[in-house]
């Protein structure tokens, strides 16, 4: 490919073609780097275009002032950037890495452009572009390896690695997000480094894992390689015996998507511990520093899916009739707010199974038992809350007060799943005397 095609591709926003011009004209040499250079020579769409710049941390503060600028990272010398709509860029500081124990490094600042970019990981990502000048500069080869699909180290591989572990994953990620190999000495160093990945903190191996759901489309290939790195066993050990199957369905759902679709991700996540015992959930999850709200999503929809998966799938695939009231009751055991999720779910899992040849329901009675589940949830009593009687009216009604109180409601939601025109305070309060007076009364 031409340069001159190249710099086509090279588009910074305006607000970032700014604070370059306005660093350059206070006389600090400044590049865009990193992951947008790459992503546009891909012809992929970047948001977040970083620069580095021969300028300090303090004279990049002392440039803009301390109310546009927000030490981010000062002490790594990255400092955070505001343009006038309030968005932050980051402004890192050339510099190098003097000592690094594989999870932080202590850098030194006043180096060259080349001396900042030896310090990167691959040679996609040590590409840099001055804005100023219309001119790339890829003092390690970066563009020959994009254009040949490979995932490559800057320099000694192993080095790299010891650098900082979390190197390997990264690899991995975009080796599976760009469709690219990853060059022989880089995938030796990546084995060489898993034992050591215990030392990565969980907060980060998270962070990984959910770029991964993220930002790749078919993020079995990924955890393919963390397997085959030897780094799922390491970091994830609950998910080591991971079927190949369940890895497959990830590629089933769809790629989180903007802010307004958060759960996108926690499908994807949830999919990716749905053989895991609902037991060992948790202890897996808090181990990766899940938040409780992500716990408890996960667990749910895993748990649901494991009880509620096999015989809604058996009774779909076998293409029998099912009654409303079954329809009914499947609502009921998943939950008004776990039904989306949980046919997501189920329906990766499905087409992964249709994938190796096994028996599973077809998409075309999937998307039909959804819309009757739907339709279920918001048109028929499916809840204790639906009840036309609560505690209250069945106390009043001469029942005692106790533990066979919620088995007493617990009943006459049952008896209201086969036939939801028998939820009437009248009809309820009869079945209750009766229940309470028939034989292994609650």
């Amino acid at each position: 490919m031409a340069e001159r095609d190249e710099l086509l591709k090279l588009r910074p926003p305006p607000a970032v073609l700014d604070i370059a011009d306005r660093l350059e004209r206070a006389g600090f040499e400044t590049w865009c780097v990193g992951g947008a250079v790459r992503d546009a020579l891909l012809g992929h769409a970047h948001l977040d275009w970083d620069l580095a710049t021969a300028a300090t941390p303090e004279q990049v503060r002392g440039l803009f002032g301390h109310r546009r600028t927000i030490p981010v990272g000062i002490e790594f010398g990255t400092v955070g950037v505001l343009d006038h709509e309030k968005t932050m860029h980051e402004v890192t500081t050339f510099r190098r890495d003097v000592r690094t124990d594989g999870r932080h490094a202590e850098v030194e600042f006043g180096v060259s452009l080349d001396d900042d970019l030896a310090r990167r990981d691959f040679t996609i990502n040590a590409i840099a572009y001055s804005p100023r000048h219309q001119r790339l500069h890829d003092p390690f080869a970066g563009r020959a390896d994009l254009a040949r699909r490979v995932v490559r180290a800057v320099g000694d591989a192993d080095a790299r690695m010891r650098e900082d572990r979390l190197r390997a994953l990264r690899a991995i990620r975009f080796a599976a997000r760009f469709g690219f190999t990853i060059d022989p000495a880089t995938w030796e160093a990546m084995v060489a480094s898993a034992p050591h990945l215990s030392r990565l903190s969980p907060e980060r191996v998270k962070q990984e894992l959910e770029k991964t759901m993220q930002q790749v489309a078919q993020p079995s290939a990924a955890l393919r390689l963390w397997r085959e790195a030897g780094a799922l066993p390491v970091l994830v050990p609950a998910l080591a015996d991971t079927a190949e199957e369940t890895f497959r369905a990830l590629d089933c759902l769809a790629v989180p998507g903007p802010a307004r679709r958060p759960n996108r991700r926690l499908h994807r996540l949830a999919t990716l511990f749905s053989d895991v015992p609902a037991a060992r959930i948790g202890a897996a999850l808090t181990a990766l520093r899940c938040s409780k709200l992500e716990m408890n999503w996960i667990q749910a929809l895993v748990e649901r899916w494991q009880t509620l998966g096999p015989p809604i799938g058996q009774g779909v695939a076998a293409g029998d009739e099912i009654s409303d009231a079954q329809v009914r009751r499947w609502v009921a055991a998943i939950g008004r707010l776990h039904l989306p999720g949980f046919f997501r779910m189920a329906s990766a899992r499905w087409a992964a199974q249709r994938d190796r040849g096994a028996v599973a329901p077809a998409a075309d009675r999937i998307h039909g038992l959804y819309r009757r589940v739907l339709r279920a949830a918001f048109r028929d009593p499916v809840d204790l809350r639906d009840l036309a009687v609560d505690g209250d009216d069945l106390r009043r009604a001469g029942m005692p007060v106790g533990p066979g109180m919620g088995q007493l409601l617990q009943a006459l939601l049952d008896w209201v799943l086969d036939d939801p025109r028998r939820n009437t305070p009248t009809a309820l309060l009869a079945r209750a005397a009766e229940l309470r007076s028939g034989p292994g009364a609650p």
